[in-house]
């Protein structure tokens, strides 16, 4: 079963780089993500989300290739291309892998604009590393799907970062 974790950085750059970070620690084996979107807020509104995988282009390239294999058993590959590549691109869109797009759409609606939300589906995780290794970059916990110590924990773990953040450097406090 997996679980679902979203957390708001101020702004998508960051949001960026946490998600850099967790597609280098699944190389490591220490978290296996079947998910990771960041949804931006403009300042008229409107949501973007940044999708991991494009569905429309993927579509389209496999559509492609089939298309042009069946175009040439019928010894017309020119048109079997592009009927394909049509015919994958539709496919590609409807097919919504992952996160449900219209519940980032609407969970984004209470971000600030300029901020940004990172949603990750994690399938599986070393919990301890992946929180020790996320942890500087702060971040407000908005939803998980964790339990309640688990999720706790996250949002302690994220707010330290934060606090730390906020402090001029040699301060003593």
């Amino acid at each position: 079963m997996s679980d679902l974790v979203v957390i708001v950085y101020p702004t998508e750059a960051k949001a960026e780089e946490v998600r850099q970070l967790l597609l280098a620690l699944q190389k490591e084996y220490i978290i296996k993500l079947g998910d990771a979107v960041i949804a931006t807020k403009t300042e008229a509104g409107t949501i973007k989300l940044n999708q991991l995988m494009n569905t429309t282009a993927t579509g389209a390239i496999s559509g492609s290739f089939w298309g042009m294999l069946v175009g040439l058993l019928f010894l017309n590959p020119l048109v079997g291309l592009a009927v394909g590549a049509a015919s994958g691109a539709i496919g590609g869109a409807l097919t919504d892998v992952g996160i449900n797009d219209a519940f980032m759409r609407d969970l984004s609606t209470s971000i600030q604009p300029g901020n940004a939300a990172l949603f990750v589906l994690v399938q599986d995780m070393t919990a301890d590393k992946v929180l020790k290794e996320i942890q500087g970059f702060g971040g407000v916990v908005l939803k998980t799907s964790l339990d309640e110590t688990k999720e706790q924990v996250l949002r302690d773990a994220l707010q330290r970062a934060s606090a730390t953040a906020g402090q001029e450097p040699g301060s003593n406090a």
